[in-house]
């Protein structure tokens, strides 16, 4: 029943490479220390700190994301319509 059917597990980085040094998290440690509490869960949280997750998205980003390739689509679908089914003169 069920089983792995030949694929490979899935490898999970090691817990050891999230540092809390040098994020964010970092102050909210010293916070917390301060009043003599730890977060043990800290490090599982630093990996969003780190690699491409420590860039903010911008606004313009998520707008214009995909914004010249769906404008040279759209050119090369308008151009295509217009030379096979050119618009008809006069009339409605």
């Amino acid at each position: 029943m069920g089983g792995d059917h030949g694929h490979s597990k899935m490898s999970m980085p090691d817990w050891r490479q999230w540092k809390v040094e040098g994020t964010p998290l970092e102050f909210t440690q010293q916070r917390l220390a301060a009043r003599g509490l730890k977060d043990p869960w800290a490090r599982n949280e630093a990996w969003r700190y780190s690699g491409g997750f420590a860039r903010a998205v911008t606004l313009s980003e998520v707008l214009f994301r995909g914004f010249k390739w769906g404008f040279a689509a759209f050119t090369v679908a308008l151009a295509i319509e217009y030379t096979m089914f050119p618009p008809k003169k006069g009339g409605h």
